[in-house]
């Protein structure tokens, strides 16, 4: 056991902190490219809006997540499930796609671009895009708050006071998560900012890679992007994860206290309707009525079938790869937790918020040798870049699975004789199969929408369909780029709506 764990883990440290410390040992040879980049006035700019952006996506999406969580999660609101589903579309696309459909909407109704350009359309968009994180670890958190301590609150308070009193405090730490991944996704992203014409820090190590392939400023440009997700990764490993990587208590649905919504049902249901057409709907729509008719698809699927079809073979593949090591890795973190919490974990929760460009940038700064082009030179590449980018999430859905087996059942199996590849064979693995089968549908999803480490990293003709829209959008006419939005929208989501109703199925039947 101790060496096949040992090995996973070893695996993971050289495909995605290894090249991390390369880029970073050759951004500090001596050199004038540091001195240089960060002697420029345009860098302190363009750092600035890049701050200034997450922040703001970041207050945003608290102020307007944690209500909608709530509504959503802990009131007897109509229609909950729908709803969250909705509001989750957007996150499950690639970002760029809702600026486009955002840019069609102004033009179909003639209102000028200049409004949703810079600062106010690229704070709109990613609102709408990483509104769903709080919301979903709000409403997760909210069944680990103990019942009776909400029951005590309401013999002398309301709901509301009860909420801010007892509940929000006892789940702060998932709310300050929250925020940290929000800020520091928001950070990294640079599709939707390159769009809108807004100019950040993000995407200038990307344009020096890609567009002036200047491969030392494009290091060099890393670096701060590095620094923050290494310090926010710290605050989060010190201040956070003993308090949220493992619940003491879990409310089950029999127990778990809802809020009884009374005559405000329906004004709530109306503002949710109103939210939801606003953030998803509406930008979805206009997608629709650009795009035309059957034949526009046709020609869409023709200009990019291909694409698509790699998409989902880098989501099956990928998906499984992420799943096997995301599940023994949360079986180290359960079984070794000060180990994990304080070595890998971090590293860990460092790649996933680290920004898919600069992951990119580390991996072909690493293998772009002659002896190591059988990886750089195919596939392999990019599914590196996957496994050091969404590792995090299918570890950490593993070690909530993991967490809910008794024990006793391993151990009786162990006093019986079963070696430990039996137990995982035979009581570990069937028992948490549906976790398991839901780490693999997260990492698929997110390997469908993923861009900014397909981008960099494919090998020549062998692009995914977020990446051939986005080198499309220069030059493609406008019905032909929704049409591919559509496309991707539809091969995203109506394989999410299929688990999310097969999880919802199995949960009734449990």
């Amino acid at each position: 056991m101790r060496l096949f764990l040992a090995s996973i883990v070893s695996i993971l440290l050289f495909i995605g902190i290894v090249p991390i410390l390369a880029m970073l040992i050759k951004a500090f040879m001596p050199d004038d490219t540091i001195p240089s980049l960060f002697g420029s006035m345009q860098t302190w700019m363009l750092m600035r809006h890049s701050v200034i952006l997450a922040s703001l996506v970041t207050v945003s999406t608290f102020l307007l997540g944690i209500p909608l969580g709530i509504f959503l999660g802990k009131t007897d609101l109509p229609f909950r499930r729908f709803f969250i589903f909705l509001f989750l579309i957007p996150l499950l696309v690639p970002p760029y796609i809702i600026a486009v459909a955002w840019s069609d909407l102004f033009q179909m109704s003639g209102l000028p671009l200049h409004w949703l350009s810079g600062l106010p359309g690229s704070l709109f968009i990613l609102v709408s895009v990483y509104l769903p994180l709080p919301m979903l670890l709000t409403m997760i958190f909210l069944h680990t708050v103990h019942p009776h301590l909400e029951e005590a609150g309401r013999l002398v308070a309301t709901w509301p006071l009860t909420l801010w009193r007892v509940t929000l405090p006892l789940i702060r730490p998932a709310l300050l998560l929250a925020a940290l991944l929000v800020f520091l996704l928001a950070l990294g992203e640079f599709s939707v900012p390159m769009y809108l014409r807004y100019n950040v820090y993000a995407v200038e190590s990307f344009t020096q890679f890609s567009a002036f392939y200047n491969f030392e400023a494009a290091t060099a440009a890393a670096i701060p992007l590095v620094l923050f997700a290494a310090l926010l990764t710290v605050a989060e490993n010190r201040y956070l994860r003993n308090r949220i990587a493992i619940p003491r208590h879990f409310a089950q649905k029999n127990e778990f206290l809802r809020i009884t919504l009374g005559r405000n049902r329906w004004s709530v249901l109306t503002g949710m309707a109103c939210l939801a057409a606003i953030f998803v709907a509406m930008p979805i729509g206009s997608l629709l009525l650009q795009a035309g008719g059957i034949d526009s698809y046709l020609r869409a699927l023709h200009v990019a079938g291909d694409a698509l079809l790699r998409s989902f073979f880098y989501a099956f593949v990928g998906a499984s790869v992420l799943t096997f090591f995301g599940f023994f890795t949360g079986y180290l973190f359960l079984k070794k937790p000060f180990y994990a919490a304080r070595t890998i974990d971090p590293l860990l929760l460092f790649l996933f918020t680290l920004p898919g460009t600069v992951i990119g940038i580390a991996l072909i700064t690493f293998w772009n040798t002659p002896s190591t082009n059988i990886v750089y030179a195919t596939t392999l590449i990019v599914l590196f870049g996957y496994l050091a980018k969404y590792t995090a999430l299918t570890a950490r859905i593993s070690l909530a699975t993991l967490a809910m087996v008794p024990p006793s059942m391993e151990e009786a199996a162990q006093m019986t004789g079963a070696g430990w590849f039996q137990r995982m064979i035979h009581i570990v693995i069937p028992l948490t199969r549906h976790g398991i089968l839901g780490a693999w549908v997260v990492a698929s999803l997110f390997i469908l929408r993923d861009i900014s480490i397909t981008i960099l990293l494919y090998p020549p003709g062998h692009d995914t369909l977020p990446v051939r829209i986005f080198t499309l959008m220069a030059n493609g006419s406008p019905q032909l780029i929704a049409s591919l939005c559509i496309v991707m929208i539809a091969a995203v989501v109506v394989p999410a709506a299929v688990a999310w109703g097969w999880f919802h199925y199995w949960g009734t039947k449990r």
